[in-house]
C-alpha cells in the first residue's frame, strides 16, 4: 500500500507500551521540527479527562501530540493528572521536544490508570532517536474499536494538509468530537488558523453524531508549520474542510455496528442553528436509524423526530417537506410500488433525508449511521 503523503517538517513514531496488550501500537506521537501554530477545541464534557485538561494549559505555540490509545485515562484522580504529565514528558525527551508544547490525548476505557511501568520501561527501551514512522502507522496506532484506520491528504499550492481521526462510537460532539489531528505545511497566523478551524469543526465535526453520547476525550487539533509558505487562506479552509468532512463520512461509515451513512439536510430554517437542531433530532432518533437499517420508507419516523422540537413554535406541519433519497414522500404520498422502489434505493449504503420547513434560508446537513445487532453486541461487551 502506498503511504499517505503528509507535509513536511513533522517527525511521527507509533510503539507498543503496554497499553492495549494486543500486539499493536497503543502510542503515537507527532511534533514538527519547527515551530507551529495551533488551533484546539475540547469535550465540553463535565468528567473530562486528565488529557483534555493538560491539553488546554498549552498556547497556540504547541507543536505536536502524543497519544495513548486503548485507555481514557478518565475519572482516574490525582494519579491520573500525574501520569499524563509523566507520559508526555517522557515522550517528550525521547524525541527532544518540549514537554510543554505537547498536546496529549487519551481514549478507551473510561476509569482504568495507565499501567505506568510497562510504559516507563518501554519508552524507556526506545533508540535515540526513535525510528521514525509513517502517518498511516499514526492513523492506526489510535484506534480502539475502529475497523479502518481513517487518514486523508489533500494539497493546497504547494502545502499539504493531512487529517488523521479516530472513533465510531460514544459520538456526539459538543465543541469537538472523538480524536482528530490536521497537520499542515502551510504558512498562516496563529489567530487566522483558529477562526478557520472553528468555523471548520463547526459544519464537519460538530455535524457529526453516532450515538448522541459526548465523549470525556474529545480532542480536535491542527497544526501549521509554514514550511511550504503561505497559501490562499480562503483555499487552506476549504482543503481542511474537505478533509474534515471526509473524515466525518469514514466515522460514519464505520460507526459500532454500521452499515449505511445517513445524511440530513434541513432547509428553510429561520437560521442555521434550528436547521441543525431539528437535523440532529432526525439522525439522532432510534426510529430513525432503524428504519434506514431495515431499508423502511418510513416517513412517518421523520416527521416525528421534528415534531419534537417543540420549542420550535415556528414549525407549522403543514409547511414542512420530507424526501428520502431525493424522492419526495411529504406531503406528496407514494403509493405501495413507489414505496417498494424506494424501499431498493435504500439498500444502499447511504441514505440522505431532506426536509424543508418552508420558514427562512437557514439550512445544515449533519452526518450519522443507522443502529443495528451490531452496535449493542460490541457496547455490551467492551469491557468484558
Amino acid at each position: 500500500m502506498t503511504a499517505t503523503p503528509g507535509p513536511q517538517g513533522y517527525y511521527v513514531h507509533t510503539a507498543e507500551v503496554g497499553v492495549g496488550n494486543d500486539g499493536r501500537a497503543d502510542l503515537a506521537v507527532a511534533v514538527s521540527q519547527t515551530d507551529t501554530v495551533c488551533s484546539a477545541v475540547y469535550t465540553r464534557s463535565r468528567f473530562a479527562g486528565p488529557s483534555v485538561l493538560l491539553s488546554k494549559t498549552v498556547g497556540a505555540d504547541a507543536r505536536g501530540v502524543v497519544v495513548v490509545s486503548r485507555n481514557a485515562n478518565v475519572a482516574t484522580g490525582v494519579q491520573g493528572v500525574t501520569d499524563a504529565m509523566e507520559v508526555r514528558r517522557l515522550v517528550a525527551e525521547a524525541v527532544q521536544a518540549d514537554a510543554e508544547q505537547l498536546l496529549v490525548a487519551s481514549t478507551g476505557v473510561i476509569g482504568r490508570t495507565y499501567p505506568m511501568d510497562a510504559i516507563r520501561g518501554n519508552i524507556a527501551a526506545w533508540p535515540t532517536p526513535p525510528q521514525p514512522s509513517t502517518w498511516d502507522d499514526f492513523a492506526t496506532a489510535i484506534m480502539t474499536t475502529d475497523t479502518v484506520p481513517k487518514i486523508v491528504s489533500r494539497t493546497v499550492g504547494d502545502a499539504t494538509v493531512l487529517g488523521v481521526a479516530k472513533g465510531v462510537g460514544m459520538i456526539e460532539p459538543n465543541m469537538a468530537t472523538l480524536l482528530t489531528f490536521f497537520f499542515t505545511d502551510a504558512e498562516i497566523g496563529a489567530a487566522e488558523l483558529d477562526e478557520v478551524f472553528r468555523a471548520v469543526v463547526a459544519t464537519t465535526f460538530n455535524a457529526l453524531s453516532i450515538d448522541t453520547d459526548t465523549s470525556t476525550s474529545d480532542t480536535a487539533a491542527v497544526f501549521a508549520n509554514g514550511a511550504a509558505g503561505p497559501v490562499d487562506r480562503g483555499e487552506l479552509q476549504d482543503a481542511l474542510h474537505a478533509v474534515a468532512l471526509e473524515l466525518v463520512t469514514m466515522i460514519a461509515r464505520d460507526g459500532e455496528g454500521s452499515s449505511k451513512l445517513i445524511e440530513v439536510t434541513v432547509t428553510g430554517a429561520r437560521d442555521d442553528a434550528q436547521a441543525k437542531r431539528v437535523a440532529k433530532s432526525i439522525v439522532n432518533s432510534p426510529l430513525v436509524k432503524t428504519m434506514v437499517h431495515g431499508a423502511d420508507p418510513n416517513w412517518g419516523r421523520v416527521v416525528m423526530a421534528v415534531g419534537k422540537c417543540e420549542d420550535d413554535t415556528d414549525i407549522d406541519s403543514d409547511n414542512v417537506t420530507v424526501s428520502l433519497c431525493g424522492q419526495h414522500v411529504y406531503p406528496h404520498l407514494l403509493d405501495a410500488a413507489q414505496l417498494a422502489e424506494l424501499s431498493e434505493v435504500m439498500r444502499g449504503d447511504t441514505v440522505t433525508i431532506e426536509v424543508g420547513l418552508g420558514i427562512e434560508d437557514g439550512s445544515f446537513t449533519v452526518y450519522g449511521c443507522d443502529l443495528t445487532r451490531g452496535y449493542i453486541d460490541i457496547n455490551a461487551d467492551y469491557t468484558t
